[in-house]
């Protein structure tokens, strides 16, 4: 009975503090437009409060653990196994996570003869810095890429999915790619965003238009359908139905603009434990071995999707 009372009353906190900020984004979207859409953009930036300490708690298991500067700040590295001896998996995290969100691909990847690379983003886990984006997530990939060579595969979850397309679709080397539940739009985010903090469609605006003269990028450039048809290498998608943080069309995106790319969609999973399940991990390293797993999804003008 006590942790259910506890679980409800954070439930009713949580409840109270979103209601809170809804509230003050439109009073601030009133009285002061300019000031609450940099503010609206300080939060998107922001990974979720106690994501950080979430990762802290979680041990390496094994893995040899290194610090490099990566311009802005220092990045937390994390290898399995001998990237310079084997072919090696490199793992982008999604958003407010953290490189050891791979841990249970670990083994699995170490059996089929790959060493494992991962790291903390800028704002997570053991990396310094408190604020990131998507530009960000796909600077740091394409550093730590650089550090060892081209890859066997790289693996993205979530935004990691949306960094590791991105990355590829502008030179970063790999022969493989596997995209869990991966972002595929950075302006239906934010939108999604402003209806979750209660921000007007025209403070949205202003905060997209923000983000675009600090980063001196598009935020259209970054797209999935106008970055998968550049990527040569296969890949496998692998996305839930039933996501609620990142909605399955974004994955579908994905496999659909990919010129080699095959899908596998499950039922029941969600966003979070998609990462874990032993048969998505498992359809996984058949790809990376060679079989033929998932779907083909192709598009035409007149069809918006199919199965070859």
């Amino acid at each position: 009975m006590s942790s259910l009372l506890a679980r409800n009353s954070t439930i009713v906190r949580s409840y109270a503090k979103w209601a809170a900020l809804r509230t003050s984004f439109r009073i601030g979207g009133l009285l002061a437009p300019d000031r609450t859409a940099a503010r609206a953009g300080a939060l998107f930036a922001t990974p979720l409060p106690g994501s950080r300490q979430r990762a802290l708690k979680v041990s390496p298991d094994g893995a040899s653990t290194t610090r490099f500067d990566a311009g802005l700040d220092t990045v937390a590295e994390y290898v399995w196994g001998d990237p310079n001896t084997q072919p090696y998996v490199l793992f982008a995290h999604g958003w407010s996570s953290h490189g050891c969100r791979i841990l249970p691909w670990v083994q699995p990847l170490a059996a089929a003869g790959m060493a494992v690379v991962a790291f903390d983003q800028l704002g997570h886990g053991r990396s310094g810095g408190s604020q990131s984006n998507l530009p960000s997530f796909i600077d740091t990939l394409t550093r730590v890429a650089e550090r060892h060579g081209p890859a066997a595969a790289v693996i993205g979850h979530s935004l990691g999915g949306a960094a590791a397309g991105v990355a590829l679709a502008r030179g970063l080397r790999a022969q493989h790619a596997v995209l869990v539940a991966p972002a595929a739009d950075p302006l239906d985010a934010r939108h999604r965003f402003a209806r979750q903090v209660g921000l007007s469609e025209r403070l949205c605006q202003s905060m997209v238009r923000n983000f675009e003269t600090m980063l001196g990028i598009r935020m259209d450039e970054l797209q999935a359908h106008r970055n998968a048809p550049a990527i040569g290498c296969p890949a496998l998608v692998v996305h839930d139905v039933a996501d609620v943080e990142v909605p399955w069309a974004e994955g579908e995106r994905w496999a659909r603009y990919w010129p080699r790319a095959r899908m596998i969609s499950t039922a029941g999973l969600g966003h979070r434990r998609i990462m874990d399940d032993p048969a998505v991990i498992g359809a996984a390293v058949a790809f990376l071995r060679g079989e033929a797993v998932g779907e083909r999804l192709v598009a035409s003008e007149n069809l918006p999707y199919g199965v070859a």
